[in-house]
């Protein structure tokens, strides 16, 4: 009963007219820009609402957020973030949802030919030869802390971490291996996907890191029925849809 009623609210929401419309931001993880532009597109046509998006590493933009920016939902890449705001009660409890899962790779040039079977101690000094590794700041980035994370796991962290050069993003660091800047980047899968300049030569073993995972939550203060809607579109079948078709897993 609950959940018709829910969906009963949500439809009317939607359905409501011009005359609710609203303009929301919504402040998302770099990671999803692509999935979130389309489903942006496909919201803004069935709701009337106007969205604008902030893309960005998601320790950053929690950082706006807790500085008093005025975004209406928050999609972050791990719970890390999404945690820091809620013990600061600055999301809205009850709308927080986790929606996504993802897989981390390494990325070369699309046109090396380098190709590795990722586990325990594999030859990671080997593949960089005399380059450096892209990915995340380990510090504060999700995508790095994941990389972190595995490559610590499988004993070749001590390599790594003389070597990395800090992104302040997943797309950041995808654009220094597009450009040919570093040899090998640790990105998500869903940006390997989204760019021919690079080319997958591994995938990170999925025990090797802490489970990839994207929450969502209306920010508190800014709960409108444009922020609730929107937060809902995002678990429904047209948002789930998208994801799927960018590579995304959907929870």
């Amino acid at each position: 009963m609950k959940s018709a009623i829910f969906i009963l609210a949500f439809v009317l929401n939607l359905t409501g007219g011009a005359a609710r419309a609203d303009t929301l931001t919504v402040f998302a993880a770099a990671s999803l820009t692509n999935a979130l532009q389309d489903i942006g597109k496909a919201f803004e046509a069935k709701s009337g609402h106007t969205i604008k998006f902030s893309f960005a590493a998601s320790s950053a933009l929690a950082k706006q957020i807790e500085s008093g920016a005025p975004a209406g939902v928050f999609v972050s890449a791990d719970e890390q973030w999404m945690d820091y705001l809620a013990e600061r009660k600055l999301i809205i409890a009850d709308s927080r949802r986790t929606l996504l899962g993802n897989r981390l790779v390494l990325v070369t040039p699309a046109d090396s030919r380098v190709t590795v079977d990722i586990k325990r101690n594999f030859d990671l000094a080997g593949l960089l030869g005399s380059g450096r590794l892209a990915t995340g700041d380990p510090a504060h980035v999700p995508v790095g802390k994941y990389a972190r994370a595995a490559l610590t796991s499988l004993g070749v962290w001590q390599i790594a971490e003389p070597r990395r050069v800090n992104a302040d993003s997943a797309r950041a660091a995808l654009v220094l291996v597009e450009r040919g800047e570093v040899p090998l980047g640790i990105v998500y899968a869903t940006d390997a996907a989204v760019t021919p300049k690079v080319r997958v030569a591994g995938t990170f073993p999925a025990d090797s890191h802490p489970a990839i995972t994207y929450p969502s939550a209306v920010v508190a203060g800014q709960d409108t029925a444009a922020a609730r809607d929107f937060n809902a579109w995002l678990r429904g079948d047209d948002a789930r849809s998208i994801f799927n078709r960018y590579g995304f897993t959907v929870r």
